[in-house]
């Protein structure tokens, strides 16, 4: 929970910080990208230690939590976009 709501509020700072509209499909495609990268080397970490359901399961579910954490940062900045056109 504290990963969410750290991704929301570097979003919403990213967002209110950065001038002008954020490339919201851009981020989306950024964040698939490192989580597929960061799940690749997790999961070879985990082959080393653990076998091949390790491997598996934290490639795959490194890779959804980066999703999910990307969508969340992208909400956040969504807000950000918001304050920023209210407060200026």
């Amino acid at each position: 929970m504290i990963l969410e709501i750290l991704a929301f509020i570097i979003g919403l700072v990213y967002g209110y910080v950065k001038p002008g509209k954020e490339k919201r499909w851009e981020l989306l495609k950024k964040g698939v990208v490192y989580g597929i990268i960061l799940g690749l080397i997790l999961g070879f970490i985990g082959l080393l230690i653990g076998g091949l359901v390790l491997s598996v399961a934290t490639a795959i579910g490194t890779v959804i939590k980066m999703i999910v954490l990307t969508i969340i940062f992208i909400v956040g900045t969504f807000f950000g976009d918001l304050l920023e056109t209210v407060v200026k």
